[in-house]
């Protein structure tokens, strides 16, 4: 069985036992998160399309990891001008263990 969810902005196809990082969300290490926004529910035979949530569908996962993805340089350059700016990011996610998916 698997589902589709919908969590800061995007989208992701989740299964049971599944590892997932996403934008991060309000929790500490070891919280329980449900995510209500399902927007697609396949299983074995069945298949539950939301328009555009699918109803009573919840996705509970467990928070493993809080942290920084790798640091991206970001370069604005002018030529002639002789403007310069260089500024680095690290954007913040949560890993997730996803627990159980109930239709």
């Amino acid at each position: 069985m698997f589902a589709v969810i919908k969590t800061g902005g995007k989208q992701y196809k989740v299964k049971a036992k599944d590892n997932l990082r996403v934008e991060k969300i309000e929790g500490k290490v070891g919280d329980s998160v449900k995510f209500s926004e399902v927007l697609m529910v396949a299983g074995d035979k069945e298949m539950k399309i939301g328009t555009p949530l699918v109803k009573g569908a919840q996705v509970s996962a467990k928070i493993v990891a809080l942290g920084k993805a790798k640091k991206i340089d970001v370069m604005k350059f002018r030529s002639k001008v002789r403007y310069r700016r260089k500024n680095g990011h690290r954007q913040p996610f949560v890993e997730l263990l996803i627990e159980s998916i109930k239709a």
